[in-house]
């Protein structure tokens, strides 16, 4: 992608690079004199956000949640993209490498506003964005965990697939929780530039309240995967006690059919008139008596 110039006036510029490529680091680097190592550190794809002055230079790295959808959750590229931020005197530059939302929503609003902005000021509205896409993002992870729990307490489903979804929440809500977690240095440093007080307040009271959320969520996951398997456990536990309360039953009458299925000949009980009858009789009250004494047991 070009570079691109997204909003200038009087006294600002803000210069806009989408998936950089060596040529565009290189122009970076002569034209604005930016350190190579803070240009490299934006084509890193798993690098955690941080704060780095240089000379004139102020550097921040954030990293904005995004909506795909991965397979695999391993590392915090999976479920962000960061967004390098360089702040000059009357000019920023951001860097990404993938079409971001906070950079379209900043655009937009700057574009729909006739106010002149310092660059300082739009650094801090694409924190603000960046801080709604976790936000959004954690309404979106207790909405399923939500859905979840519905399924198991309310629908009383037990499937295998139920817990890979809940393990998969737990992996997204811990890797959101990190980035954001490791953001906190970066957020702190907005007290370093041109705003005003009650502005950084209000960046770090949402930064706060979105990492309280994640802290939350993961807990509610925890429980919710405890509590399935718990109960897992007792429909095993319940198939369990039936099959035991049957072999309960049939063990005794099983243990006479096989002691008169012998057939020795010195056994005077075969030749008994009615003896087929009255150990079938025999049998159908230890059966009787057996159930009565689980009934009584509540079992």
């Amino acid at each position: 992608m070009p570079i691109n110039t997204l909003y200038r006036d009087s006294g600002c510029e803000w210069i806009d690079v989408e998936a950089p490529t060596d040529e565009d680091i290189k122009y970076l680097h002569e034209r604005y004199e930016i350190n190579n190592l803070l240009l490299e550190d934006t084509l890193d794809p798993n690098h955690l956000p941080k704060y780095e002055e240089d000379g004139n230079v102020k550097f921040f790295l954030l990293r904005e949640s995004t909506e795909l959808e991965r397979k695999n959750l391993n590392t915090i590229s999976d479920i962000s993209t960061k967004i390098g931020i360089f702040l000059l005197e009357k000019t920023i530059i951001t860097v990404h490498r993938m079409k971001a939302k906070s950079i379209t929503e900043t655009k937009k609003e700057l574009t729909s506003s006739k106010d002149k902005v310092h660059t300082h000021k739009i650094a801090l509205m694409i924190t603000l964005v960046i801080m709604k896409s976790f936000d959004d993002e954690a309404i979106s992870l207790f909405e399923t965990m939500d859905n979840i729990e519905n399924e198991i307490f309310l629908k009383n489903t037990n499937h295998t697939n139920q817990i890979r979804r809940l393990y998969k929440l737990k992996r997204k809500s811990g890797l959101n929780s990190r980035v954001l977690t490791i953001s906190n240095d970066a957020i702190d440093k907005f007290k370093l530039l041109q705003l005003e007080d009650s502005e950084v307040v209000d960046l770090k009271d949402k930064q706060k309240d979105v990492v309280a959320d994640f802290d939350h969520l993961n807990i509610q996951i925890t429980n919710l995967i405890s509590m399935f398997l718990a109960l897992s456990d007792q429909k095993a536990n319940q198939v369990m006690k039936v099959l035991a309360i049957y072999s309960v039953y049939f063990l005794p009458i099983t243990f006479i059919a096989g002691l008169y299925g012998m057939n020795f000949d010195n056994m005077p009980e075969l030749h008994t008139k009615h003896g087929y009858f009255y150990t079938l009789g025999l049998m159908g009250m230890i059966v009787i008596c057996t159930f009565i004494y689980a009934r009584r047991k509540q079992w």
